[in-house]
């Protein structure tokens, strides 16, 4: 193997963004981020693995060709639903030991996931203080610096203080400009999977069997009929995280230092969706929908949002304004993952039911329109008086 940069991929394309940009020191310190054409096979088992990452580490990186293995380490550190992610170990000399973070995309991720747009942002982002440090690229991941932190539970996230330091994160989050168009990619992205969603075929007969009972003409009214009801609120549109479960917030206690982390779903889109989606996930995984966030704590949110500096100082209006806003998007969040899992059903060799989450979070979208569509037209009505 050799480290290169490979000008056909989406790194160059990057690369290119930042100097059409004028961005010239940007520019330069991308050029100098190593890729490797290496892909690791994610279907090994950990021990057949680790070979395979210190090889594509010593590739990656010139300082480390000459070190034994005997002096790396690698370890599990999380698998989501949608990638692995292994730190790796150094002892670089006797008194120094560096980690860094390898993440490996889970197998036909770019179905749902624009690659291109995650590279493009993520310098930036990592420019602001956001997320760990783009170290390098292979043919299937990237490699980061690694965050001495740990991983936050959804029952961290409604903890007061917590929470107003995740509005504080997020408000800043979106303060962070990224090049390219600012179109919001919300209903682009739905409508993309859907697309893709309804024209799949399952090889068990039992998932086929499920997937046939799937209306998607039923589906495809409640996007459109959701994309014009939203329109009419008028959200901004911001640089958004888009998947901001508690498996993207990382918490250093002892430096009371708060990370928001993996931007695979970022893009500009609309603020509501941000925030609603991320009220959503309070559920966790198994989608307990009693404990979504009550109006007293997304209240509590949304003004640490808005003033992080002097909360209270938020009128009640604009607070009530973005409580309504955020609503209505959280329909759109149970939309966009529903139909996120038809597709992993079919294209995911990991072990989930994902089939099952299509109906957990459809069924909840139905419980929850008629609610959230009776206070929106009630906060408009009123606000037009």
């Amino acid at each position: 193997m050799g480290a290169a940069k490979n000008n056909n991929n989406i790194w160059a394309l990057a690369n290119a963004a930042d100097g059409a940009n004028g961005n010239d020191d940007a520019a330069a310190a991308a050029e100098q981020i190593p890729y490797s054409s290496s892909v690791v096979d994610t279907s090994l088992p950990l021990p057949l693995m680790i070979p395979r990452i210190i090889e594509l580490c010593k590739d990656l990186f010139k300082n480390w060709r000459d070190l034994d293995d005997s002096v790396f380490s690698v370890e599990r550190v999380s698998g989501g639903i949608t990638n692995l992610l292994l730190k790796v170990s150094v002892k670089e000399d006797t008194d120094r030991e560096v980690s860094v973070t390898v993440r490996l995309y889970g197998p036909n991720t770019e179905y749902v996931i624009n690659r291109e747009r995650e590279i493009l942002a993520i310098k930036y982002l990592s420019a602001a203080g956001f997320g760990a440090k783009l170290l390098g690229g292979f043919g299937n991941g990237m490699v980061q610096s690694f965050i001495n932190a740990r991983t936050l539970e959804p029952s961290d996230m409604r903890q007061p203080k917590v929470a107003a330091e995740i509005a504080k994160e997020l408000g800043r989050f979106h303060k962070v400009e990224i090049p390219g168009s600012k179109e919001p990619q919300l209903w682009f992205d739905i409508l993309k999977f859907f697309e893709k969603a309804s024209t799949l075929r399952f090889e068990d007969p039992d998932k086929q069997k499920l997937f046939e009972t799937i209306s998607f003409e039923e589906l495809r009214k409640e996007i459109i009929e959701l994309r014009e009801f939203t329109g009419l609120l008028n959200s901004p549109v911001v640089f958004a995280h888009n998947d901001l479960l508690s498996g993207n917030l990382m918490l250093n206690e002892e430096e009371e230092k708060l990370y928001l982390i993996d931007f695979e779903y970022g893009s500009y889109n609309y603020r509501g969706f941000d925030i609603g989606n991320h009220f959503n996930e309070y559920a966790g995984y198994d989608c307990d929908y009693t404990l979504y966030p009550s109006k007293e704590e997304q209240y509590h949110f949304i003004k640490h949002y808005l003033q992080p500096d002097k909360p209270n100082e938020v009128s009640i209006a604009e607070v009530e304004s973005v409580f309504v806003e955020t609503d209505a998007y959280k329909l759109a969040s149970h939309l966009y993952w529903a139909i996120w899992a038809i597709i992993q059903a079919r294209m995911s060799p990991i072990e989930f039911e994902y089939l099952g989450y299509f109906f957990l979070r459809y069924n909840e979208y139905k419980k929850q329109k008629p609610l959230t569509f009776s206070l929106v037209k009630s906060h408009m009505s009123a606000s037009s008086v």
